[in-house]
């Protein structure tokens, strides 16, 4: 089985700033990616079918000649769809509500009048809030996923849980030391070599994955994922960060969604309701302007390699692009351009060399190198946003 993963255009665009930088099946929500997830479902290694400028480092697999199974990136597996999945004949399809599910096909393109329609229910990935709020039950999927007979490593009686402790899991190297697990609301997943420091409370569902850090005294509410190579204290709530992240202090991050190389520094704080308790807007790089979420709560959404100073305070609903570096007093505009540098008081473009030389500083710091494949994303992006620059 040949697997590609296809980003559809429209959702890759409703998902900017977090796509600019990624396909879709890269995200991050649960405990694994969207593609890590299909992988493990099928037993199978996939490919990407993405936008032209992504594949140079995101590339595809495709058979000529032979059958490909291409599963639409935004769509998240369960034991249902898999099993129909499965039983697909060559040249059949699944779609829902005349969007691609999948499709088994050796054509290099396929029909959706020829895909039968799937009856069951499925979790699709639409919109960036979809992130934060389907998590939860994302994460109950993948926690079964990658625990179902397996024995969890010992967890320290110096520990309190709360709950059920067959929906506490912990890796091999996984360490927690005097902290407060309650799973009465969802499973809690420690990946391998992550730490959860003394005094830390958390409350389910939530994933800390390989190599991150819960660090003193922090307290957060699920749903929650944090991701690998991440270092994270406060207050979290409903947030997921998809890795190589840094808020190591306190501060709140409620319904939010951080991507990854990003630092978030001291007492950096969100705001998640407005003050009137109405519906919260963000903006959309797929209509060029504000839209309603329909949602009350709605934090921070930050695309890769952004960062902001001490004491940064973010409205409600806040887009922040692509490498932005934000600092001084006061609430920056609810949405922030890719490659700039500033804040409320206003900004200037953040060169793209000054950037690849605090990036290099930042991936050497996790024994990366910046590849030259990146780079040249950077490069597409910083121009491609150059319309969201004024001054330029």
């Amino acid at each position: 089985m040949n697997l590609i993963l296809i980003d559809n255009e429209k959702t890759w665009k409703n998902l900017l700033p977090l796509t600019y930088t990624r396909p879709v099946s890269e995200i991050r929500i649960g405990i694994l990616t969207i593609k890590e997830k299909w992988e493990k479902h099928l037993k199978s290694q996939a490919s990407y079918r993405c936008t032209d400028y992504l594949s140079h480092k995101f590339s595809v697999n495709y058979k000529a000649g032979k059958n490909n199974l291409f599963i639409a990136s935004d769509v998240l597996p369960d034991a249902k769809l898999v099993s129909a999945i499965k039983k697909l004949k060559s040249n059949e399809g699944l779609k829902k509500n005349g969007a691609l599910i999948a499709c088994n096909t050796s054509a290099a393109t396929f029909n959706l009048d020829t895909c039968k329609e799937y009856e069951a229910s499925i979790l699709r990935i639409e919109n960036v809030w979809d992130i934060f709020i389907k998590n939860g039950e994302a994460l109950k999927a993948d926690f079964e996923l990658l625990t179902k007979g397996r024995k969890s490593a010992a967890l320290s009686k110096s520990n309190t849980l709360v709950g059920k402790k067959n929906l506490i899991f912990l890796e091999k190297g996984a360490k927690a030391e005097a902290a407060t697990f309650n799973t009465n609301s969802g499973p809690i997943y420690i990946g391998k070599n992550s730490e959860v420091m003394e005094g830390s409370a958390v409350r389910g569902p939530f994933a800390l994955c390989d190599d991150s850090t819960l660090k003193l005294m922090a307290k957060v509410y699920g749903p929650t994922t944090i991701g690998p190579h991440c270092k994270v204290g406060g207050e979290v709530n409903n947030s997921v960060i998809f890795g190589y992240t840094n808020k190591a202090h306190d501060g709140f991050l409620g319904n939010s969604v951080v991507g990854e190389w990003c630092n978030l520094g001291a007492d950096t704080n969100n705001s998640n309701l407005k003050n009137n308790y109405g519906e919260v807007k963000i903006f959309s790089y797929a209509t060029n302007g504000n839209i309603n979420t329909g949602l009350q709560f709605c934090g921070l959404i930050m695309g890769d390699h952004s960062k902001c100073g001490i004491n940064t305070m973010f409205n409600t609903g806040t887009v922040v692009g692509v490498g932005a570096n934000i600092f001084g007093g006061g609430f920056p505009p609810a949405h922030i351009p890719s490659f700039v540098w500033g804040g409320a008081e206003g900004f200037d473009t953040h060169r793209l060399d000054k950037m690849y030389e605090s990036t290099t500083r930042v991936y050497e710091r996790r024994h990366k190198i910046l590849e030259a494949d990146e780079k040249k994303i950077l490069e597409i992006i910083f121009h491609e946003t150059t319309k969201f620059r004024e001054w330029e």
